[in-house]
């Protein structure tokens, strides 16, 4: 095993081999999904995290329906095709979450740079995306997105087909974020844990946009230091790996 690293930032893992790549993101997956279940986000079924395939690229890896987040194991991912069939590990047709299909498979698709996907419905970024805004430079943590997001403006608000994920694959460009209106946040990354990571601290953000709805941004200039000093490196892994520490920290046993 191999690292990334960059001034002696933690950086993510990588293996050569394609098999070991593939267990790893997997594993991490199924973490990323008992991450929001502990989060209580997606208790309704109401989300989505994708991981591109290392052995199939244009394959992508999703929870099989009906599956509780918190409870999500390795087991239960199942691999879906770009037709929208998915199979379990054993290769049995498995039931995925129709939505999760029409909104990731396009964004894989158009953003091969990409290995994940994260969506979901939460507390903050839902009724934050209602109100149609962009995310403003208000606090450290918003700086981030500065730049890096997009707000995907439509009335599909109930994604049924691959041409509403082509539409929020086109405007999402190359950002790493989007608000999807009416309907809550996106975020992309170069592996499951890193299009996490960002996840969580979008709904952060959304947050204290909520809360401080007369806020004075700070200045596109101290913004981009401040987005650039931030996300050096792996930043979404490591996100990803203080959420998981604080709150899957009973996995460490």
């Amino acid at each position: 095993m191999n690292a990334r690293d960059l001034a002696g930032v933690p950086a993510e893992p990588f293996e050569a081999d394609a098999g070991a790549e593939r267990r790893r993101l997997l594993a991490d997956l199924a973490r990323a999904y008992r991450l929001f279940g502990t989060l209580r986000w997606g208790e309704l079924g109401d989300g989505h995290i994708t991981c591109r395939d290392p052995l199939r690229p244009d394959h992508m890896w999703l929870l099989r329906y009906g599956v509780s987040f918190e409870r999500a194991t390795v087991d239960d991912l199942v691999l879906v095709a770009p037709d929208g069939n998915a199979a379990d590990r054993d290769g049995r047709p498995a039931p995925i979450n129709a939505s999760a299909f029409y909104i990731h498979h396009p964004l894989h698709e158009a953003r091969p740079d990409i290995g994940a996907a994260a969506h979901t419905h939460t507390q903050w970024g839902t009724p934050f995306s209602a109100e149609r805004r962009m995310i403003e430079p208000i606090n450290q943590e918003a700086t981030c997105f500065f730049e890096d997001h997009v707000l995907f403006d439509d009335e599909e608000v109930q994604i049924l087909s691959t041409d509403g994920g082509k539409r929020i694959a086109t405007a999402l460009g190359d950002c790493r974020a989007a608000v999807l209106a009416n309907h809550g946040l996106l975020t992309v990354g170069a592996s499951p844990a890193d299009a996490v990571g960002w996840f969580v601290l979008a709904e952060r953000v959304a947050e204290v946009q909520m809360k401080a709805p007369a806020a004075v941004p700070i200045s596109a200039p101290a913004a981009r230091i401040a987005r650039d000093d931030l996300t050096r490196g792996d930043f979404g892994w490591n996100l990803f790996g203080w959420a998981t520490r604080r709150h899957l920290s009973c996995e460490l046993d």
